[in-house]
């Protein structure tokens, strides 16, 4: 992707939501959310050894640890050259983290999302159970959505269609994925609006 001016970088959590299905929903989510934040601060301090400048912004109060997401102070942080993680989801239980990081890369103006997963792209099913599934190097947010295909929350999927948002989903877990997601050694699935 040439000329890649901003970008939304989620990460894993500690805890999903979903799977605290001993409690609340609304409580579990709760928890998923502030695991979000755990890592952002995490990773952003890593980012500063190394000696960059960043700042993590959640979408409600949290002490003195973050900042509050306001879109004027993300892209001014940006136009300073800091590295922004946004944390906390949506600050509300049932949506997902695809869906905060669609909604944050809306928001902001993205030219594109990276998402790192712990896949390596969008199949037509769960390899993980079927042998026989097959990765697609490209397709749409609608065939996505018409698929039902599930290693993005459909939800956001629909959010970065409707919005002209495009993605590039791929592994985590593979050497510098992220720096590839940005270079022509991509190895993941590009998603286009079209």
């Amino acid at each position: 992707v040439t000329g890649v001016q901003t970008c939304a970088l989620p990460l894993c959590n500690y805890w999903r939501g979903r799977t605290g299905i001993q409690i609340d929903r609304p409580k579990s989510d709760s928890i998923g959310m502030l695991a979000t934040i755990m890592n952002c601060i995490y990773v952003s301090e890593h980012f500063r050894y190394i000696g960059l400048d960043t700042a993590v912004m959640t979408p409600f109060v949290c002490g003195t640890f973050t900042e509050q997401f306001s879109k004027d102070l993300a892209n001014r942080y940006f136009k300073e050259g800091k590295v922004l993680f946004f944390a906390g989801g949506t600050g509300h239980p049932y949506f997902s983290t695809d869906m905060a990081m669609a909604l944050r890369a809306v928001e902001i103006n993205a030219d594109c999302i990276l998402a790192a997963k712990s896949i390596d792209g969008v199949y037509d099913k769960d390899p993980g159970k079927d042998p026989t599934a097959k990765r697609f190097d490209r397709l749409t947010f609608k065939q996505i959505v018409d698929m039902q295909l599930q290693v993005i929350d459909l939800a956001a999927s629909v959010l970065c269609m409707e919005n002209k948002m495009p993605m590039r989903l791929f592994s985590l877990y593979e050497d510098n994925s992220i720096i590839n997601a940005l270079n022509d050694d991509f190895n993941g699935t590009v998603i286009t609006t079209d």
